[in-house]
This record gives C-alpha cells, structure tokens and sequence, in this order.
C-alpha cells in the first residue's frame, strides 16, 4: 500500500506542484489549506508523513506541530517542516515545536524527494511499528446486534447487553443505535431528543475526529456510554452517509474495550460492510415459525457475507406471554443452529426500567431478566477467548 503524505500548507499552488511531485513517486497525497483543516486529516487519515508549512493564517506550523506531538494519536507522525522561513531561529523553533526535519523553499525537487524518503525510511524502522502495535491493542471487541426483520426488540437486547457486559466485564462498554431517524434509545435512557448522531453524519468525515466523536457521546449514570440515533423519521435518509458511518465506527473502536452495534433489521449495504468490524454477531429471534424461517435465512447470509458460523448468536426473545410460540428446542432445531439464551417476556419490568431512564439489567439486576442477560454475557466472554 503506498504511503501516505498530508501537506498541510495555505498555498494552493504549492498543494498542487508538491503533490503531483510526490503522487510520481508513487504516494498517496492529503492536501490541507488551514491549520486545523491538517489536524483533523492527521487525527482522521493516520498519515504516514506530514509535510507543513509555517506561516499560515490563523494558526502557524509551529502551533500545528505542537498540536500534532500533544495529541496521543498523531505524537508518532513523522513531521518535515518546509518553509521560506530561512533563519536559524526559525530552524530552532521548528525543532523544539516538534519537527524531524526541516527544509527550506525553494528547493530542488529531488532534494525534497530525498528528505522525504529519508524522513520515511526512519519512521518505519523507529517510531511507526511500536504505534501501530499500541493502536492495535487499543481495539474494541465489537459485538453486532441485528435481526431478519424490525420490532423483535433489538435496540432492547443491545443497551441491555451493554449494562451486563460491563457488569461482567467489569470495564467500559459503549453502545450505539446506528439507526438514525429510528431512535428510541434517547428517550428512554435521559435523552429526549438526541441529536448528536445526526449532527456527526452531516459532518465531514475529515472533521470527524476521535475528540468530536468522543465528546458526542452520552454517559449514563451506570457508567454505559452511550450514541442514541435520532427521533425525526427524515433523518433515516443518513443512513446513505456511507464514508461518515465508516469513519464514525473506525473513531469509536478506540473508545472502550467492548463496543455494540445496534444494527437494526435485515442486511442492507451498509450492515453488510459494517459486519466486517464485528467479532460477534447477536441474531434476535422472534419464536414464532416466521420469524425464525427469516432469521435461518439471515443466518445463512451472514455465512455466506465470510462470518464464521461460531461467530453467530442467535438469542430468543419472548415479548409477549403465549403458549401458542415456540420453545427454545423447537427454535434450535428449525433454525439448524444452536440458541444461546432464551428471554421470557418482561413488559412491566422494561417499561419501569424507561420510567427510570436506565435498563432493566440495572434496574433490577437480580430478576430474571437481569440473570438470563448476565448469562448471556459470560457465554460472549467465552466466546471472545476463542476470537482473540
């Protein structure tokens, strides 16, 4: 894969010659006009190299290095400051603000080319292998939670298995209802008119960065942290902000050792490629016969999208009191894979647990709702040992 520069620089005819200069030679090229435009495409892209520039408006290259070297994620990001700012002082100031190396314009071509190399050729074997491995160790363990078709309670089951897996897990969990315009999280958890997902998906995705992204999401008094989606019905049109859901989940697997996805009903293009960040997948079942011919169906999607069949948990959820659904052997069997939990229904409980703006599992945690989700947590903590 070719490496990647980001030239920050307010200089758009310099943008354009360096770039084309350094796109010949085989790199990928991120051009910033403004200060604060490059911090977010260093904290967005992780570049392999940033090349800036110092006298620029509003914020100089000095501050942007400053800002670079402070900011836990891009400390590691080799910096070449080039610059017409020729005096020893400047050179100083460069390298005591952050820079690696420091180039004055004009310059040949190939001396530039060279710094660049040389720049990158240090990174590889110095600081860029141990931030990679500290990036990796810093991913969530993401859990998918969807079902063959809507109103089976899904967003119930994920907030629900949030509280007990923090509970299990005794760390931070973070849960978000990936469905805008469909939201009904807010509401019965404090929020009454939740607008941050909304507000991020009308974002640039450059402009999302992991401070955005971290500050946009709602800590419940249990300790969940949670991403609500939003009330209006026109706003489920964001689901078609493909490149900022993606962004958006690349910035949230940094936040907490668990994340869970509330994924909503079936498997439209973007479930699709978001299922390829998930290490399990929770199916809600509904027990009636089809529901559960729907949900095989889903099973075998999922099969055949590259999921791992031990991967895939599905659960049965009872919302209502009938001797009329299925069991949990009959569920088993029709759908041709093994059941992980079985819910009895628990209306009065879910609907005290919203009066108090918090889950059932926090909300009485030893009843037996709060046992079968507890359970259901240790079982995905087994099944992560095995996925590690």
């Amino acid at each position: 894969m070719a490496e990647k520069i980001l030239i920050i620089d307010d200089d758009v005819d310099t943008l354009r010659l360096v770039g084309m200069m350094l796109q010949k030679q085989g790199y990928q090229i991120l051009a910033a006009t403004n200060g604060q435009q490059g911090l977010n495409y260093a904290e967005a892209e992780d570049p392999d190299l940033v090349l800036l520039d110092v006298m620029m408006p509003q914020m100089d290259g000095y501050e942007v290095a400053r800002r670079l070297r402070a900011n836990p994620f891009t400390a590691s990001i080799p910096i070449l400051m080039f610059t017409a700012k020729t005096q020893l002082d400047d050179k100083v100031t460069g390298f005591e603000a952050g820079a690696d190396d420091y180039l004055t314009k004009p310059t040949h071509p190939s001396e530039l080319i060279a710094h660049v190399k040389a720049l990158l050729a240090r990174s590889t074997k110095g600081r860029a292998a141990p931030a990679a491995a500290a990036t990796a160790e810093r991913r969530s363990f993401v859990i998918g939670v969807l079902a063959a078709r809507g109103g089976l309670g899904v967003t119930t089951v994920a907030a629900n298995l949030g509280s007990a897996l923090m509970t299990a897990a005794k760390t931070e969990v973070t849960v978000v209802e990936l469905r805008p315009g469909q939201g009904t999280l807010g509401p019965d958890l404090g929020e009454a008119n939740p607008r941050t997902l909304a507000e991020l998906l009308q974002s640039n995705p450059s402009d999302l960065t992991r401070q955005k992204v971290s500050d946009s999401l709602y800590t419940h008094k249990s300790g969940l942290k949670l991403l609500f989606g939003s009330v209006q019905p026109k706003e489920a049109a964001l689901l078609n902000a493909v490149a900022q859901i993606e962004t958006l989940i690349n910035r949230l697997i940094y936040f907490s050792p668990y994340l869970i996805l509330d994924l909503g009903p079936g498997l439209p293009s973007l479930t699709q490629k978001i299922l390829k960040v998930c290490k399990l997948v929770v199916v809600v079942v509904e027990p009636v016969p089809a529901s559960v011919q729907h949900s095989k169906a889903l099973i075998a999607d999922l099969i055949e999208l590259g999921l791992a069949r031990d991967s895939i948990v599905p659960i049965v959820v009872n919302r209502v009191r009938s001797d009329t659904q299925l069991n949990w052997n009959q569920v088993q069997e029709q759908l041709g894979h093994p059941v992980a939990a079985a819910f009895t229904p628990a209306p009065e409980l879910i609907y005290m647990a919203a009066r108090m703006k918090t889950t059932a599992v926090v909300y009485q945690p030893n009843s037996l709702t709060g046992q079968q989700f507890a359970k259901l947590a240790a079982q995905l903590l087994d099944l992560e040992k095995n996925l590690r």
